[in-house]
């Protein structure tokens, strides 16, 4: 059973990790049953989620044979600046450990124009999302992680996201010692439907303590974006990453 609380935040739940996947899940699934249109998902990068989908392809039967994830518009709420067979692709990663694997086709994948230059590609994927998937929610299921400085998506310490005046879900920025980042942005948040982030392993532990124990300081700690709109936002937590809490 999993220990929930009520945060400034959002809700969290502190499981084991095998709950985690469980629960990602559980969600997206349970998202499919209460909408009638395509479902839109925004899958995170790093570990946890090459983790999910190694605990997803062992799984039977696959959601492939379920027909409702037959409706899913699968896309990444980040993404490096790099062509999608590089390792390094967020949404390459996906592909050839997810979405190829059980035979998702290529209509229900949108991955960023990493063919293009930064700027461009940010703002062809906003046009992507205004143009043939309008609607209010950029999102109707954003999967999010957290890095142990605290940043989420590719919103990083002293992201100049957080001064710019934007209203685009999705922009370019160029972070130090990383190159090109293409990223959800705070507007993009807001217009998610639910927010999911899982968090795993003792080396976030301070991070998290962090974030929810700080002041909020966006520069320092952009994790806490969230509290903006924490009524819509559900935490994943193992209890390794829980420790400091």
């Amino acid at each position: 059973m999993s220990d929930i609380r009520e945060t400034p935040y959002g809700t969290v739940h502190i499981v084991p990790k095998s709950e985690i996947f469980s629960n990602i899940f559980e969600q997206i699934d349970r998202s499919c049953q209460n909408l009638a249109q395509a479902l839109r998902v925004g899958l995170s990068g790093g570990s946890i989620s090459k983790a999910f989908y190694d605990w997803l392809s062992d799984q039977h039967p696959f959601p492939g044979e379920i027909e409702k994830w037959e409706r899913i518009l699968w896309s990444c709420s980040d993404e490096r600046h790099v062509s999608l067979d590089d390792p390094e692709s967020n949404f390459g990663n996906a592909q050839r450990d997810f979405l190829d694997p059980l035979g998702f086709s290529e209509a229900n994948q949108r991955p960023w124009p990493v063919y293009c230059k930064p700027v461009e590609a940010a703002a062809r994927f906003n046009r992507l999302w205004e143009e043939e998937l309008p609607g209010n929610s950029v999102f109707d299921l954003c999967l999010l992680g957290m890095g142990a400085d605290c940043h989420t998506a590719s919103l990083f310490p002293g992201s100049p996201l957080f001064e710019i005046s934007n209203d685009e879900p999705f922009a370019a920025v160029e972070v130090p010692s990383k190159g090109w980042r293409l990223t959800i942005t705070p507007a993009g948040l807001q217009r998610c439907g639910r927010i999911l982030v899982a968090v795993s392993g003792a080396s976030k532990a301070n991070a998290l303590n962090l974030a929810f124990r700080e002041k909020v300081d966006l520069k320092a700690i952009p994790i806490q974006i969230l509290k903006d709109f924490a009524d819509r936002v559900v935490w994943l937590i193992d209890e390794e990453a829980a420790s400091c809490l």
